[in-house]
């Protein structure tokens, strides 16, 4: 990074405070990962000086050949990975490819039945402050308050009542495998589109170790960082018969010139996704994953749903008489990395939270393992306890550099 380092210093002191705090840190951001260097590499080419507005074969602007070369590997290496019929490499969030797929299907004020954002759902699936509840009507489910998992039978029922013209599956803090099978079975008998939005799980779908949605959605949505540790952007995956909606949604509806670089990113992403070495990957992950949450009770905090069948798991911490804002802010200060969350029929607003958010993506890329995940329950239980003594957070941030400096990350600059 000389360039920057001479040319911006402001700019690179701050670039190389990041690499220092990923260093020294445990990341257990449920999504956030480690893109590995070949991505990192692709999304700092000279692809990011090219202008490519349209679609292979059909640009506005000359000299393409090439850029068509790359999006046409990222198209056919999605479609293989996921087994889908059409594939959409240009969105740059997994937000933007939402919008496109409400976009090209729906009308403004059409139903939609989503999970509810308290619950574990999305902003983008009807959340109040974002686009896609200002613009359509948004009916919710949620998680049965028994099992603290979803009721696929009170799913039907509510979609019976509002006959929803699009049903959406896919949350950002669940942590069950989604019946597929059962919300394609209550779409098609209240005649509306299901779109399953796969961003948190998509790598998982990848690795083996969670159903793919493809065969039962008309729509699937996905970021391409996340579980599937590539760069950050977007991607939508459909049945023929809507490829050419989801397309002019995306461009020109939506969009204007694709990010090129970004998408040689993801072409790369999707051949790593495809390899065994990231099967294997894939399954410690939701190893790790269990085995976190499994200490963690065992330490004495309540797991919401009982545990974990993916990559993440919530932590319910009232029993513990912390809040998931105070738990965050205190972990931080020792180098362990989680975020605040909001867990079903949270009495606290999402701004404090009674619960916490583990992932285990970012900490497996690093190379650890299950006897790690017991340590790092270990050390977030110590420190939670010792939160009012600094001589306890500090200890905790020493073994935190320790365990760091065993599993270094890859370091570009």
């Amino acid at each position: 990074m000389n360039h920057i380092k001479d040319r911006d210093p402001e700019v690179y002191n701050a670039i190389v405070g990041e690499l220092e705090r990923e260093r020294r840190n445990i990341v257990l951001i449920a999504s956030e990962n480690y893109a590995p260097p070949e991505i990192l590499e692709a999304q700092g080419c000279i692809l990011t000086n090219k202008y490519a507005e349209g679609y292979p074969g059909k640009r506005y602007y000359g000299g393409c050949s090439f850029v068509d070369d790359i999006e046409n590997i990222a198209i056919e290496r999605a479609k293989s990975l996921f087994k889908a019929e059409h594939a959409n490499v240009q969105p740059h969030s997994g937000t933007s490819a939402n919008m496109a797929v409400y976009f090209a299907v729906l009308e403004p004020g059409a139903a939609i039945l989503s999970m509810d954002l308290a619950h574990g759902g999305h902003l983008s699936h009807g959340a109040s402050v974002n686009f896609s509840g200002r613009m359509y009507k948004i009916f919710t489910y949620g998680v049965s308050k028994k099992t603290e998992r979803i009721d696929i039978n009170e799913v039907e029922e509510i979609a019976r009542k509002v006959r929803p013209r699009m049903i959406i599956a896919g949350a950002s803090s669940y942590p069950m495998i989604i019946d597929f099978e059962g919300f394609k079975k209550i779409a098609d008998k209240v005649g509306a589109y299901l779109l399953v939005d796969m961003a948190h799980f998509a790598g998982l779908v990848a690795g083996g170790v969670y159903p793919n949605p493809v065969p039962y959605s008309h729509f699937v949505t996905f970021t391409t960082h996340k579980t599937l540790r590539g760069p950050r952007g977007g991607a939508i995956l459909c049945k023929k018969e809507f490829a050419q909606a989801i397309d002019k949604t995306v461009f020109p509806g939506i969009q204007g010139g694709p990010l090129v670089h970004v998408i040689a990113a993801k072409a790369i992403c999707f051949k790593n996704a495809s390899t065994k070495e990231f099967k294997e990957y894939s399954k410690k992950v939701v190893k790790n994953a269990k085995v976190f949450a499994e200490k963690m009770k065992k330490l004495g905090y309540r797991i919401v749903g009982g545990g974990t069948e993916t990559h993440l798991f919530l932590v319910d911490l009232r029993p513990n008489g912390i809040t998931g804002k105070e738990a965050e802010e205190v972990l931080e200060r020792t180098g362990i990395i989680v975020n605040k969350n909001m867990i079903p029929f949270d009495p606290q607003p999402p701004t404090i939270t009674s619960g916490i958010r583990i992932g285990t993506p970012a900490v497996t890329s690093r190379g650890m393992e299950e006897g790690d995940m017991e340590y790092i329950a270990e050390l977030i239980d110590y420190a939670l306890k010792g939160r009012d003594s600094e001589l306890k957070l500090m200890e905790v941030r020493n073994k935190v550099e320790k365990l760091t400096e065993r599993f270094p990350i890859y370091e570009p600059c």
